[in-house]
């Protein structure tokens, strides 16, 4: 949440920090702002409501030269969108300007007494409270700027990634971070600051990741020097990107989520890849068999996540118990990390997060670390907060995710579920030989199978027309499919605002069978599997009451088809892979009717991609 982008060098920085702020918008999008300092050594501060587009408007009239500079583009936390409330935040004496993501949770006791002290404020932020204080710090102790946001983040309480710049003071931007991800990108003479690597792969591939409760300082010509809080001085370690810059365009795509969408194919090709063998007959994860002795011996495996990556966190449960028969639970981050669990030391905790930044499943990670269990992290991001911070874990590998709503990301993290369940029940040897190359025989076909159901995305077009002003949709599956009811109704309420929900279908006679008559939508993934004709049966149930039934079924299905309104027909696999399929026509059924409806897909409002803060 919140994107951070800066510049320090030898060239203008305006031009640099804008394009920067347009890659890092899908982080938040309710204002904008630019700091710069200009050949005088005037600090100017320049910020609106709205999108970048906005900002740039908003300056055509200003000036905008200089060659050090920060920015900010915004996902509301403390006050509401404004001009006033966006970011950078100047301090009293407008000689410091201050860019944010995070909260400060002590911010109303600080501001207190800043007001006591005769300072005002013009925000409701807790981004001005900091920015004043820094500089009542710096004043008080007639120290620099650097001993100035030690001393104060020394006494803050809360999560923080932040940029400072000083008046006067042309050659050096000071960064930190607590919680709140933060890379410095390392140029020939010059450096760049991101929230994360989109805005800085264009200039260079070599950038330093801070770490928690640590400062940078950044400084025109020299190294940046990396102080803790506790001022402890670090070695930068320097890391290559693997991102590349084509990731960050749309492709002649009208969105990025459809570009997403139709990247599956060759993004689960890239997960699988290295890890299968030629032949298909053997999968290894290095991150299991270099631990697996904590697998073989886990209690429990504990999956902890948010979101899309909770849904995929409940396919990993099925694929655990059923091919590993290791006992599962799976947890929301934001609800195993307030409650007080238990966690035993023998237990493997998975955290699984797109951008390896998510607040709650670091805390919880934490948590579970210091109850002694084993914990491995399914991650998307390389040098990531997640990887960093557990013993083990696996890279999805499915490349960069724009799109706010997930989709690559997803099916990119139930197929490292997938290869993990398999390899652990392999050296557990609770499957059997030809069980195990069969599900991995069809595992190398799902990209191809996915391509099928791409195919479709005209069918589904026409299809979403009749169902974009319904007001709710119903969303059932049974078994390995309940998830994908889950998030194919998520993703229909982030993007289209339409109210969805998700229930394993045999709990609709349970209260949501009273929401059923003639104008509801329902979504029932119906595939051929174990539990076929229970699906069979709720459909029956819905039609006897005028529900509308969109199908998902497999292909040849002329049972299903001749008792639902719509039938959207994908090739049949294992049961265990079937969500690997089943979620592609929901993910482009969601996105057509947001289309319809004229909505920002890649944008919807109050999400931002990576969720920072609480």
């Amino acid at each position: 949440m919140c994107g951070i982008v800066g510049y320090i060098g030898f060239r203008d920085a305006y031009p640099i920090l804008v394009k920067g702020l347009h890659r890092l918008e899908y982080r938040g999008y309710d204002s904008a702002g630019i700091a710069l300092m200009n050949e005088e050594k005037n600090l100017s501060v320049y910020k609106t409501k709205g999108r970048v587009n906005d900002l740039e408007e908003y300056v055509l009239d200003k000036d905008i030269s200089g060659t050090i500079g920060i920015a900010h583009t915004r996902w509301a936390t403390h006050g509401e969108p404004s001009n006033t409330n966006a970011h950078p935040h100047y301090s009293q004496t407008e000689t410091l300007a201050l860019i944010h993501n995070g909260i400060i949770e002590n911010y109303a006791v600080l501001k207190a007494e800043l007001q006591k002290k005769g300072y005002t404020f013009h925000s409701t932020t807790d981004t001005e409270v900091l920015v004043q204080f820094i500089e009542y710090i710096k004043q008080l102790h007639k120290c620099d700027l650097f001993s100035a946001v030690q001393i104060a983040l020394g006494q803050v309480v809360g999560a923080y990634a932040i940029a400072v710049m000083e008046k006067g003071n042309p050659d050096q931007i000071i960064a930190a971070r607590k919680s709140s991800p933060l890379v410095i990108g390392i140029g020939d003479g010059e450096y760049f600051i991101g929230s994360d690597a989109s805005p800085i792969i264009e200039y260079t591939n070599k950038v330093i990741y801070l770490d928690d409760e640590e400062i940078a300082v950044i400084k025109r010509h020299e190294e940046p020097q990396i102080v803790t809080i506790g001022n402890v001085r670090k070695t930068p370690q320097i890391k290559e990107l693997e991102m590349s810059l084509s990731e960050l365009e749309r492709g002649g795509y009208p969105h990025f989520m459809l570009k997403e969408i139709f990247e599956q194919p060759q993004s689960l090709t890239n997960c699988m890849s290295g890890r299968i063998n030629v032949e298909g007959t053997n999968v290894t994860l290095s991150g299991i068999i270099d631990h697996k002795d904590k697998f073989l011996n886990a209690r429990r495996i504990v999956i902890i996540a948010c979101g899309t990556s909770w849904h995929a966190g409940i396919i990993g449960e099925y694929l655990f118990e059923e091919l590993c028969r290791i006992p599962v639970v799976v947890e929301y981050a934001s609800e195993f990390r307030y409650r007080n669990p238990v966690v035993y030391p023998d237990d493997v905790v998975i955290a699984i997060s797109q951008s390896g930044e998510t607040a709650d499943s670091l805390a919880a990670i934490e948590l579970a670390r210091k109850s002694g269990a084993f914990v491995y992290g399914v991650c998307n991001v390389v040098g990531s907060s997640i990887p960093r911070n557990t013993d083990s874990g696996s890279y999805t590998h499915c490349g960069h995710e724009i799109g706010v709503a997930s989709t690559k990301a997803f099916t990119a993290q139930v197929a490292v579920l997938t290869m993990m369940a398999l390899t652990i029940a392999k050296e557990k040897k609770t499957i059997d030989d030809k069980k195990y190359t069969d599900t991995i025989k069809e595992l190398q076909n799902i990209p191809g199978k996915i391509s099928q159901i791409l195919d479709l995305n005209e069918e589904i077009r026409q299809l979403s027309y009749i169902f974009t002003y319904a007001q709710n949709f119903i969303y059932l599956g049974r078994g390995y499919n309940y998830p994908i009811a889950l998030e194919g109704a998520l993703k229909l309420k982030e993007i289209s605002y339409i109210h969805a929900e998700g229930y394993p279908a045999a709990e609709m006679k349970h209260g949501p069978i009273a929401l059923i008559d003639n104008e509801m939508p329902i979504v029932i993934i119906a595939t051929n599997d174990t539990i076929y004709e229970k699906v069979v049966s709720n459909i029956q149930e819905i039609k006897a009451r005028n529900g509308r039934v969109i199908a998902i079924i497999n292909e040849g299905d002329e049972v299903i088809k001749s008792m639902a309104d719509h039938c959207i027909e994908i090739p049949a696999t294992k049961e265990c892979l079937d969500p690997l399929l089943s979620v592609i026509p929901l993910q482009l059924l969601a996105y057509h009717i947001a289309v319809n409806k004229n909505r920002d897909v890649d944008m919807p409002r109050n999400l931002a991609k990576s969720v920072t803060v609480e």
